[in-house]
């Protein structure tokens, strides 16, 4: 080749080594090297401007298998490769096609001439893991070699996954022995889609018929066409016009430029070159099952998975997938112990009665999932929870169920799911009796009740002195003695002592509400004290911490790191096991061997309570924390499904109900200790307050009205009169004034006369009724009304329109 120039082109075997002398000699030489294997050549001088790939490359395979595992909710797989450049080159686009919720857990690399036992101990470092989907990726002789030892290893079995990718698949009709199909039963394979045409079928059977005579002694009845014999055939041909072209051209073309723009209908369908190789945008995802393959489902770019290579129009049933073992039922694709072994457990025997709690909820989450897992539990004692959880990063157990509180330290020695109880730290202490405390009769109302019935009382004292002063001797008098009158007044209806006698319908109206105020007052708070009096009152005995107080917790929690960041000396610990140790170090205290508080995570400190529901109580802000949630092995494919099993859990409900079966006796005891202590507050009185202050306001507006309405002004007509209706209006509220005709009364015996000369109550009493006699009132110091008379006309002093009298005594 260096020294004829007569080559113009060299197509490659399909897997011989020595592909890779002739491509160097090639590319050397300036000749197109054109390859019809997806597996040769895989080098890196293929990017190489002569290397022309007239088969689909091997990295076209990864998004169909990518898609593959999405489809059966596979998260992660195994590359079982040849240890090859061929077998390396798959290995980057499987992991740039498994971003996102799928990986590529590990692969093993096998040498193509491994022994059986080199075989073997790959399969071995497969099985180990977790993972059961494994794609396999070598050479069809070495494959073979690899399904045989995994059928001896027993992994050709229901609960497995292989993928073969195409060079497997469309070699299985031309394995060198025939029984090997037997070892690969299940096994999910692609190939490139071609089209049935006509010409395809006229070339198979011209094949056959050729391949018998040129090999009689083979009998073969079933003889396919290998995929790849199918390319190589439109490689030949492919070539075979690139080299017409290229001689008949004007100007001529080179060979490489008249290959790189052929187009023409070949075997297996349009032959077209893009970047110098064949593109395939369809494949097949077949079944090995009995002698050959057959398709299950389609792989497009458009669509992805499919039943049919044209979703949208209507195509035949294709059939359902036999895995391995035989069994339609679709492989979970991973195990949760090796070898299939029951999942081993741990559960701490110092949960106490919590224990069961947290089993029952791992119960129903493992029944929820979709797939049955064995599992076994194991007690674990005298262990702290670190001690546990190195227990699963060793391998030692495969999960722990208990009270194991999620941080982020321990997230990198294990994996959580998600919390299936919400918690915190809080504080338990021990409560002291208050019901002989010295100020225990303000408790039954609340502050803001108190200030606003003293306000009330003031108020109503005010308005009926305001009222009443001007016409009711009882209320007049120096100011002080006023002050007193109304203090004494005001505070009298609290008893309902009153003795002084209103005189106006306005301040009965206002003293009447009041009294019911006042009533339902008086019960609410005669009611609130007599429980406070009976039943035993508690509040916490710790308000401040001293260089006394000590702290209990439990016995390897978490709680103790959290102390010490709050600045809890370590000295000031005392380390408990049971709730019961609890109750005994708090009944002690800190000056006789036990603590002032408990500080622990809140569902145990719920637990505590569900059981000393009495003289005891949870007090402190609650420092949140992420949660209790359960454990396993980094990695641990469990961690998904679990998860996704509790949240179904919360959401319909279920662990709610668990943990009120557990924890119900503690909102028991939380109403029978706490609900005693609930104080009258004012928002539940707020409707009779607002009743009164709205009948009160009225009052005082009409109360007013009528002072202005006693001086009309005369210069406005309109307005005289509208006063005047006020007036007589007023008077069905204020009928001791019409009684004595004094509307101006001051308490002094003195009266304002009309501009007539007379009083405004005797020319209107006249006018009504004709008896010209009025009724001064006059106090007497035994509160008997003086006698009246009429006042003669010629002891009147006129003094413009108004004059004042002074009547004679």
């Amino acid at each position: 080749m260096d020294k004829n120039s007569q080559v113009q082109a060299i197509i490659s075997p399909q897997t011989s080594p020595e592909t890779e002398l002739f491509a160097g000699t090639a590319e050397r030489s300036n000749i197109p090297f054109i390859s019809s294997s997806a597996a040769w050549p895989a080098s890196s001088w293929a990017k190489s401007r002569f290397f022309v790939r007239t088969a689909p490359s091997m990295s076209s395979q990864a998004r169909p298998i990518a898609a593959i595992l999405e489809a059966f909710a596979w998260r992660a797989a195994i590359l079982l490769h040849e240890d090859s450049p061929y077998g390396i080159g798959i290995l980057s686009s499987l992991v740039h096609a498994f971003k996102g919720s799928r990986s590529l857990t590990d692969s093993v690399a096998v040498p193509g001439d491994a022994t059986d036992s080199l075989i073997d101990a790959a399969l071995l470092v497969a099985n180990t893991m977790p993972t059961r989907v494994y794609i396999v990726h070598m050479l069809p002789a070495l494959a073979a070699r690899l399904f045989r030892r995994a059928m001896v290893a027993g992994m050709i079995s229901e609960g497995y996954v292989w993928i073969a990718t195409a060079g497997v698949g469309d070699a299985v009709d031309s394995l060198p022995d025939h029984g090997d199909i037997n070892n690969m039963q299940g096994v999910v394979s692609l190939l490139p889609y071609v089209q049935a045409t006509e010409e395809l079928r006229s070339f198979r059977r011209r094949f056959r018929v050729r391949f018998r005579l040129e090999n009689s002694a083979l009998q073969d009845d079933d003889l396919n066409v290998p995929m790849s014999l199918l390319w190589l055939y439109d490689t030949a041909w492919a070539a075979a016009v690139a080299a017409e072209v290229s001689f008949r051209t004007a100007p001529p073309t080179t060979f490489l430029d008249a290959l790189l723009v052929s187009k023409f209908d070949g075997l297996t369908g349009r032959f077209r070159l893009v970047g110098g190789q064949l593109r395939v945008s369809t494949y097949e995802i077949v079944n090995i099952i009995g002698k050959g393959v057959r398709t299950v489902r389609f792989w497009t770019p458009e669509f992805g998975i499919s039943t049919s290579l044209y979703p949208k129009s209507p195509g035949k049933e294709l059939k359902q997938i036999l895995w391995p073992g035989e069994t339609a039922v679709v492989p979970i694709g991973w195990t949760a112990t090796p070898n299939g072994r029951p999942l081993i457990v741990a559960v701490s025997v110092s949960g106490g009665p919590s224990r069961g709690y947290y089993l029952e909820v791992f119960e129903a989450v493992m029944a929820r999932l979709n797939y049955a897992l064995a599992y076994k539990y194991i007690l674990v004692s005298n262990a702290s929870m670190e001690f546990l959880l190195n227990m699963v990063h060793d391998k030692e157990v495969d999960a722990v169920a208990g009270h194991v509180t999620i941080t982020a330290s321990r997230m990198n020695l294990v994996s959580f799911t998600m919390p299936f109880a919400e918690t915190g730290y809080s504080m338990i202490v021990a409560e002291e009796d208050i019901s002989n405390s010295m100020w225990i009769f303000v408790k039954p109302l609340t502050p803001e009740l108190w200030l606003t019935s003293l306000a009330f009382f003031l108020f109503t004292g005010f308005l009926v002195w305001e009222i009443e002063h001007r016409i009711n001797p009882r209320f007049s008098g120096t100011p002080l003695k006023q002050f007193g009158t109304l203090l004494y007044f005001a505070f009298s209806t609290m008893v309902f002592s009153h003795k002084e006698k209103l005189e106006s319908n306005l301040s009965k109206l206002v003293v009447i509400m009041w009294v019911f105020v006042v009533l339902i007052l008086t019960t609410s708070y005669t009611a609130n004290l007599a429980s406070m009096l009976t039943v035993r009152q508690l509040q916490p005995s710790m308000n401040d911490w001293t260089e006394k107080d000590y702290v209990g917790i439990q016995e390897g929690s978490s709680v103790e790191l959290i102390l010490e960041k709050m600045g809890f000396p370590e000295a000031k610990f005392r380390m408990y096991t049971t709730i019961d140790q609890y109750a005994d170090a708090l009944n002690k205290g800190s000056d006789n061997g036990g603590v002032t508080a408990i500080f622990d995570e809140v569902p145990y400190l719920k637990l505590f309570l569900s059981r000393y529901c009495e003289g005891y109580s949870m007090v402190g802000p609650i420092y949140k924390s992420g949660g209790f949630g359960f454990v396993f092995p980094l990695g641990s494919p469990l961690v998904e499904d679990v998860s996704r099993a509790i949240l179904e859990l919360k959401e319909e409900g279920e662990l709610t109900l668990i943990e009120n079966k557990w924890f119900n006796p503690f909102g028991a005891c939380v109403s029978r200790s706490k609900g005693v202590e609930a104080r009258l507050g004012l928002w539940r009185l707020g409707g009779l307050f607002l009743t009164n202050a709205v009948v009160s306001g009225i009052v005082l507006l009409v109360h007013l009205a009528s002072l202005f309405s006693g001086k009309p002004r005369a210069d406005s007509e309109g307005a005289v009169g509208a006063l005047q209706w006020l007036r007589a209006w007023l008077r069905l509220f204020n009928t001791s004034e019409e009684r004595r005709g004094e509307p101006g009364n001051n308490g002094r015996g003195d009266m304002e006369l009309n501009h007539h000369g007379l009083a405004a109550g005797a020319t209107e009493q006249q006018g009504d009724t004709g008896d010209s006699d009025s009724t001064p009132l006059y106090a007497s110091d035994s509160g008997r009304n003086a006698a009246s008379a009429p006042v003669p006309e010629e002891i009147l002093a006129h003094d413009g329109d108004d004059a004042i009298i002074s009547p004679q005594i």
